[in-house]
């Protein structure tokens, strides 16, 4: 059974690049293969009865995270869409007639 990062501790004094890479967020694509493995790790009941607590807070947690991944790329196709809404010409004048 692997473990997830959130119930590993730091040791003090470790690895700069590790500590940075568990400090930062993961992309939608590693939050979504994660909450996949975990589902897997689940379903097999490869979990021990201690851990699947801590593994359902996690996958909470990266659940949370995709919505907000989800909701703010949906915001900004709407911004896209709405700049590129204001930029185009209008429909109801045709520029072979400005000509």
């Amino acid at each position: 059974m692997a473990k997830s990062k959130h119930s590993m501790k730091k040791a003090p004094g470790g690895d700069m690049a590790k500590q940075k890479r568990s400090t930062s967020e993961p992309s939608y694509g590693e939050a979504a293969s994660r909450l996949e493995a975990i589902l897997r790790e689940i379903e097999e009941g490869e979990v021990d009865v201690d851990a699947l607590s801590g593994l359902v807070k996690e996958a909470a947690e990266l659940v949370t995270l995709c919505r907000g991944k989800i909701q703010a790329a949906e915001m900004q196709v709407r911004t896209i869409a709405e700049q590129l809404e204001r930029e185009a010409p209008d429909p109801g004048t045709d520029e072979d007639d400005a000509k």
